[in-house]
């Protein structure tokens, strides 16, 4: 079991650099609007390039998931994560910085596809909510650290955001470094007819009992995602992660500082205060993957979600009467409401509900799903704001209003905990 954990910890640095990418440009955003003259629209643009990117790689990271192997598409991402880091500390204008932020981006969409994807297919039933949450652990792992760093960089100078942006190169090479001890996915050698390999793989991760489903020779051949069997896990899939994203999440990760400032916090108050965002989201992931195979997704889903309705009203409610005294504590109530459900959920929930034939291609338009949402949310978000009178309080109603429609989606959602991912196959 321990060197399962091991395999997990590693393919999870993806879920890291991931958290960091995604959080960085909260401290920089503001500094880069200002470097580069940005109107609200393009800096919308700038801030969501990154988002744009993940879109990119979650849909086209399925195929060579499928062709090469989940190993193999990790190690290339490690090295887009340090061409990003290094490319972005770097730029000498705002086209160059684009280009980079994309590549950040696609790299993260890859991650979020195939991260899980292999964790869940390691991974012993009893124990896959905790493994395959590693990456969500290490995803707000990365969003702390970032908003960290932020803080201690923020005062050095008219270069921080370099230094903001381009120290993710140290993680990247540690993630490309040790992705070199882990095995081929089990599963997606027997995919590909590679039996023996498998059963060798099976019984290095202490599973030597396991029985997968060996795929006929029709199986083994690409199957397309949208038949009327696979439509059920293709409807959960998408519509957990497109309610993941409206409840407004990576706006308040990405634009954090803003809305501090915004509240009335000055300068370094603003700097400081996603450090608390970060710290809690952390914290109740750190609990949500602790209870997530006892409970199971579900209750979590739900408990979460009434958290996450009352915090954001207030948050809205606060923003509109101008008493923003305990703002950070309601943003907190929320960022615990949501790690502890939809962030302990999400990734384990879409990378365990599809067959093995097609499961990278399920996971890629659940991730794809999520992404565009972000993107829209995250572009959105400051053109809202800034242009409209009161816009803070309608779009966090807003928000609070699409976690009441997720709350009846989840009702209907099946409970996947203790499962194999054989009978969530049959299941389903």
């Amino acid at each position: 079991m321990n060197k399962i954990w091991t395999y997990v910890i590693i393919a999870s640095l993806g879920g890291f650099l991931f958290g960091f990418e995604t959080a960085v440009i909260s401290g920089a955003e503001k500094i880069i609007q200002e470097l580069w003259n940005l109107n609200s629209f393009w800096h919308g643009f700038t801030v969501s390039i990154s988002l744009i990117g993940t879109i990119f790689g979650a849909i086209f990271a399925a195929k060579p998931s499928e062709k090469y192997g989940r190993k193999r598409v990790l190690q290339w991402v490690a090295v887009l994560y340090l061409l990003s880091a290094v490319g972005c500390g770097l730029s000498f204008n705002w086209p160059m910085f684009l280009i980079f932020r994309l590549i950040g981006g696609i790299s993260v969409g890859v991650s979020s596809v195939v991260g899980p994807l292999y964790i869940s297919e390691i991974a012993p039933a009893s124990t896959r909510g905790r493994m395959t949450g590693m990456f969500q652990i290490m995803i707000v792992g990365g969003i702390f650290i970032a908003f960290l760093t932020n803080y201690l960089f923020a005062g050095i100078g008219e270069h921080a955001w370099r230094y903001m942006l381009g120290i993710m190169a140290i993680p990247s090479i540690a993630f490309i470094v040790l992705l070199k001890i882990i095995p081929h996915s089990p599963r997606w050698l027997m995919l590909k007819g590679r039996k023996e390999e498998a059963k060798a793989v099976f019984e290095l991760l202490g599973q030597a009992n396991a029985q997968p489903v060996e795929q006929s020779q029709e199986e083994k051949k690409e199957q397309p995602l949208f038949q009327k069997q696979y439509m059920k896990p293709i409807l959960f899939a998408v519509l957990l992660a497109l309610f993941n994203q409206l409840t407004g999440i990576n706006a308040i990760l990405y634009y954090a500082p803003r809305i501090f400032e915004m509240a009335g916090f000055n300068e370094e108050l603003a700097f400081l205060q996603p450090i608390f965002i970060g710290g809690t989201n952390m914290v109740f992931t750190l609990i949500g993957m602790s209870i997530i195979d006892k409970f199971g997704r579900k209750k979590l889903l739900l408990s979460g979600a009434v958290g996450m309705f009352i915090f954001l009203l207030l948050v809205a409610l606060g923003l509109k009467s101008g008493n923003t005294t305990y703002l950070l504590y309601y943003i907190l109530g929320f960022i615990g409401s949501f790690a502890l459900s939809q962030g302990a959920v999400i990734w384990v929930f879409i990378s365990e509900i599809f067959p093995n034939a097609v499961r990278a291609k399920g996971t890629s338009l659940g991730s794809t799903t999520h992404w565009v949402m972000a993107t829209i949310i995250s572009w959105v978000f400051p053109v809202v704001v800034e242009n409209f009178s009161s816009g803070g309080y309608y779009i966090f109603l807003f928000y609070s209003i699409m976690v009441v429609f997720s709350f009846f989606f989840i009702i209907a959602m099946p409970e996947t905990k203790g499962k194999s991912l054989e009978d969530i196959q049959n299941n389903l």
